[in-house]
């Protein structure tokens, strides 16, 4: 990409509720903090539009030319059953309740999100922070601000709002909602009030607890993030992401140790920003309900994860997107269609690539980077990236150059995915790949033999299991996705 004609990056800041030019804290550098998981069960398909959005912010900051350095935590403990300081740590409960060791949940649960991430084809961090490897840096990171921010409860130690300028600012007003969703602990000075250590209770005994000055027992849920974004990306970086969820009261409890660590009213990162919800009508996104939509769920009803992650790169990351079949088997159609349309593109190229001086090509990448310039507006770059396959009588090596380009940014894969790959075989199927192929084969023999009978008989066999058939096309057929 010319650096000389990018526009510039502007992105939305919550903190700010206005659109602000990206300019990092460190000249060519973009350093930028996720909220990751809690892995104490499998994440479900609106946790992962979360990493989508970050994965699309850091592909366009690298496209941009920025030396990226992106770090996503790994909460293996201290989140609670509320968002706040109420109920039983979730990686407590999740090892009570199946009778394997905290740890070994841990484990599960990690590497079955990190194999959604692969899945997804979200980029790696530069790392992956994972909270109790970081707890001895945690309690340091607190006794620096114990002194003139905190003050010990029989429950454990709490931080006072009062004692940092503007608390929850990014919020906006503490409405009486967001106060409703914080349990009252007997003693805390304000409602708003957090819990920065939990001590173990008299007589229990935690899977997960250190010792620290303020007794047994384990950071708080903010602590961890506050500690690894100072850790890693120094006391003022550039970006923090996380799912607006997060806006209310985790992050706002961030920011406020950020100030009394940092004895600044700055909040720690320059933007914060959040991606929107993720709608299931149906009810079944949430964990609590025992029956939620995860990637996988999407994959044995014969959906490819990319069709999901296109189906989050059509809405702008801020803007509330409804999960439907209906849109997901529509995503599945249109990124078939982009497949088709790479794969005559790349036959058509012969390997070759070659830099890109067409006018109209140079001026679809500009209009490709003024869409994502703006707060990354993927909804309005995608159909440029369809623009440029329709565009065949432009030189091919210049056409495949762009088509890198924008994939880099978009992350659909397109140089190697084949529509074959995106023929997922659902989890129900009566009849497997094998012998599909030798049916067809067998019908094939029946039409070369005139035998039509046996040949519509196949395909009404076929028709039955889910099977579509696809005379003339060389991917000959497809599984039928039952909505």
């Amino acid at each position: 990409m010319n650096d000389t004609a990018a526009h510039p990056l502007k992105l939305f800041n919550s903190l700010t509720r206005q659109m602000e030019e990206f300019v990092p804290v460190h000249p060519g550098e973009a350093r930028v903090y996720t909220c990751g998981p809690t892995v104490y069960n499998y994440q479900h398909i609106g946790n992962m539009r979360a990493y989508i959005f970050a994965d699309l912010l850091g592909r366009t900051l690298s496209w941009k030319g920025y030396r990226l350095t992106h770090i996503i935590n790994i909460t293996d403990v201290g989140h609670l059953t509320s968002d706040a300081d109420a109920g039983d740590d979730k990686m407590e409960k999740a090892a009570a309740q199946s009778g394997k060791s905290a740890w070994d949940i841990a484990k599960y649960y990690t590497d079955a999100y990190w194999l959604d991430i692969d899945r997804l084809n979200i980029r790696q961090p530069a790392k992956w922070a994972i909270a109790t490897d970081h707890v001895e840096e945690m309690i340091a990171f607190a006794e620096s601000i114990a002194d003139k921010h905190c003050y010990e409860l029989e429950s454990g130690l709490y931080f006072d709002v009062s004692t940092v300028p503007d608390y929850g600012r990014l919020s906006g007003a503490q409405s009486d909602d967001i106060e409703g969703r914080i349990e009252a602990v007997e003693g805390k000075r304000h409602p708003q009030d957090f819990a920065i250590w939990r001590k173990t209770p008299a007589g229990e005994t935690r899977q997960m607890e250190w010792d620290s000055p303020w007794g047994k027992g384990a950071p708080g849920w903010h602590l961890e993030c506050s500690q690894m974004s100072h850790k890693y990306l120094g006391e003022q970086f550039d970006i923090h992401t996380g799912g607006i969820d997060h806006r209310e009261i985790h992050h706002p409890n961030e920011i406020a140790q950020n100030q009394a660590h940092n004895c600044s009213e700055h909040s720690g990162a320059n933007i914060w920003m959040h991606n929107n919800f993720l709608i299931d009508r149906a009810g079944k996104m949430s964990k609590s309900s025992g029956d939620f939509l995860r990637l996988q769920v999407l994959v044995d009803r014969g959906i490819h994860p990319l069709a999901y992650r296109l189906m989050c790169l059509q809405a702008h990351y801020r803007s509330e997107l409804e999960f439907t079949w209906e849109n997901l088997v529509a995503a599945l159609t249109r990124l078939k269609r982009i497949v088709m349309g790479v794969e005559r593109l790349l036959e058509k190229a012969d390997g070759q690539t070659a830099p890109i001086d067409h006018p109209a090509l140079l001026q679809l990448r500009d209009r490709f980077d003024a869409a994502l310039s703006e707060d990354l507006n993927s909804s309005k770059g995608l159909p440029l990236l369809e623009e440029l396959l329709g565009l065949k009588k432009l030189p091919a090596g210049q056409r495949r150059a762009l088509l890198s380009e924008m994939d880099s940014v978009l992350g659909l894969q397109l140089a190697s995915l084949t529509r074959k790959q995106l023929r997922v075989r659902p989890a129900g199927a009566e009849i497997d790949e094998a012998a599909i192929e030798a049916k067809l084969d067998q019908r094939q023999q029946a039409k070369a033999e005139k035998d039509f009978a046996t040949a519509d008989a196949i395909r009404d066999e076929l028709t039955a299991k889910n099977v579509e058939l696809m005379d003339g096309d060389p991917l000959r057929w497809d599984w039928t996705i039952e909505i």
